[in-house]
């Protein structure tokens, strides 16, 4: 049988706001730098009151949004399962689902009142970013945005995260992955953020099932930090415990991949860069691509490397679609 959808994902639904900010700005406001820290809406607006202008980009975001949207770039069918309020951001979030080609659980007859999640990413000069998330009415997203014919009808079910910091988040990470293993779907999930593995590792194993999960995002700290380890070797070994396929992205140094039989070492590309901002989503939507598209663990790895290399070389954790369709071309050779 045909699946609808190759890629069915959840997350957070937030709208990105990025700006360009100095060190001294991180210093003034005591922010932690490179991490994601989740804030009230008065803090945010006092950093958007004190950065002032209109953001260098804004568009819809959170992780998994990030690595839908690359997924559908890249010319294959995602969906998104995500919850925005009926207010003016949350309009925007879903016309800008739309206008990507992603089909999503979002109807005007199930919009809420509230506030849609805002995610404000400073950007340093040495490409470092830097996220203060107020996630507004998904951090109450639940079981109800699960949709399960939409998971039945994917080849795979993607899962952020972040969710795990939402105790309805977590419980619908739970119920989506349930949903899929019970229908012979293959699952999913990064880690997101080191984070969410220091706060949150019980409810990630939670999220991971006793199964595990088919393909396991990660960087290399991340790794580390969950495998309770000093060195990426034994890091990996202990991931065969949760995971039958992962990935350990490692910055400039490439990436590890397990594809349940062999390891492989993907080269980095070397790039100039200026904006870290959804580099880790747009290579797990490159590789969630590939994999669904008939191509070996070794190939997306590639196309992934050179895909997240495109976006921390510019602004913004998207690429544009004819850049895809050439990275694509240039990899894959199936354009």
């Amino acid at each position: 049988m045909t699946s609808k959808y190759d890629v069915y994902a959840i997350g957070n639904a937030l709208v990105d706001m990025e700006y360009e900010i100095n060190e001294e700005f991180l210093t003034k406001y005591k922010i932690d730098k490179g991490l994601m820290t989740l804030v009230d809406e008065e803090r945010q607006n006092e950093l958007l009151d004190a950065l002032g202008g209109s953001p260098k980009k804004q568009q819809c975001g959170g992780s998994a949004a990030n690595t839908i949207i690359a997924v559908s770039q890249f010319g294959a069918k995602g969906y998104y399962s995500c919850k925005v309020a009926s207010d003016p951001i949350g309009n925007f979030y879903f016309q800008d689902l739309q206008d990507n080609g992603v089909d999503s659980n979002l109807t005007h007859q199930n919009r809420h009142s509230g506030t849609t999640g805002k995610c404000l990413v400073m950007v340093t000069s040495d490409a470092e970013r830097t996220m203060n998330t107020f996630l507004g009415i998904t951090a109450s997203i639940g079981p109800d945005e699960v949709d399960a014919d939409a998971i039945k009808n994917s080849k795979y079910m993607y899962m952020e995260g972040y969710l795990v910091a939402s105790p309805t988040g977590k419980v619908a990470a739970i119920k989506a992955r349930e949903i899929a293993e019970a229908s012979g779907i293959k699952t999913a999930l990064t880690f997101s953020d080191v984070n969410m593995v220091k706060f949150f590792k019980g409810g990630l194993t939670e999220m991971l099932g006793p199964k595990g999960v088919d393909l396991l995002f990660c960087n290399e700290t991340e790794a580390l930090g969950f495998t309770e380890t000093a060195d990426v070797l034994d890091a990996r070994e202990a991931l065969k415990k949760v995971a039958k396929t992962f990935v350990i992205t490692q910055g400039e140094n490439g990436a590890m991949i397990w594809d349940g039989v062999t390891f492989i070492d993907i080269e980095p590309y070397a790039v100039k860069a200026v904006d870290s901002n959804g580099a880790g989503d747009m290579y797990a939507g490159a590789f969630l691509y590939a994999l669904t598209h008939n191509h070996t663990h070794a190939a997306a790895g590639k196309l992934a490397s050179l895909a997240a290399s495109r976006v921390v070389s510019q602004f913004g954790p998207r690429l544009k679609w004819h850049e895809t369709q050439e990275i694509r071309q240039h990899i894959l050779g199936d354009v």
